[in-house]
């Protein structure tokens, strides 16, 4: 089956979490801001699998862009805002300012990381490149530059955009544990 980026968020919407997620987040006002990873694919994956929609997903991701201020501080504050509005959905949103990101990723992962340029930028490089989508929250669109057929056919391979062998086959295996049907290509 062909699936269709309007299928892909109409089948992530029926999550509820998901749904509530997008409604709320204009609310904070944030640039360039995206609802991604695996609670969308995760929800997508629990659909084809037969499971509960919300089922080991870990979290709920939220990109956005704001390069005026790269201070620590300045992202806290979003943090707190953010479990402010999400804290009766009784999930984890993690919320990460993109133009951080590489601040801190050498120090938690080992490995240098470019200095992202957007939030697209951000989704750009998952480790996993069918689990590279995002849906804007400002316009209702999904950003999928890979494309959906790999995430529906659960085919999981390694992103050039971003190969990390090791990081990517433990993140692959994991998956993999969870949804036994997925398939990870060399």
């Amino acid at each position: 089956m062909l699936v269709s980026a309007e299928t892909f968020i109409e089948r992530a919407m029926e999550n509820p979490v998901n749904a509530a997620i997008v409604e709320r987040l204009p609310k904070l006002g944030l640039r360039q801001c995206f609802l991604t990873a695996g609670c969308l694919f995760q929800t997508i994956w629990n659909q084809r699998s037969g499971c509960p929609l919300q089922s080991a997903i870990k979290d709920y991701d939220v990109f956005y862009f704001d390069d005026t201020d790269l201070s620590w501080d300045a992202e806290d504050a979003v943090v707190q805002q953010t479990k402010a509005l999400f804290s009766d959905l009784g999930v984890a949103v993690e919320v990460k300012n993109q133009a951080r990101v590489h601040l801190w990723y050498e120090q938690r992962f080992g490995h240098s990381y470019p200095r992202l340029q957007s939030a697209k930028d951000g989704i750009d490089h998952y480790l996993i490149s069918c689990t590279c989508v995002g849906i804007d929250i400002h316009t209702g669109d999904l950003y999928a530059p890979n494309g959906l057929q790999d995430l529906w056919d659960g085919v999981l391979k390694m992103n050039p955009m971003n190969p990390r062998p090791d990081l990517f086959q433990r993140k692959a295996e994991d998956y993999q544990a969870r949804w036994p049907w997925l398939t990870i290509a060399d």
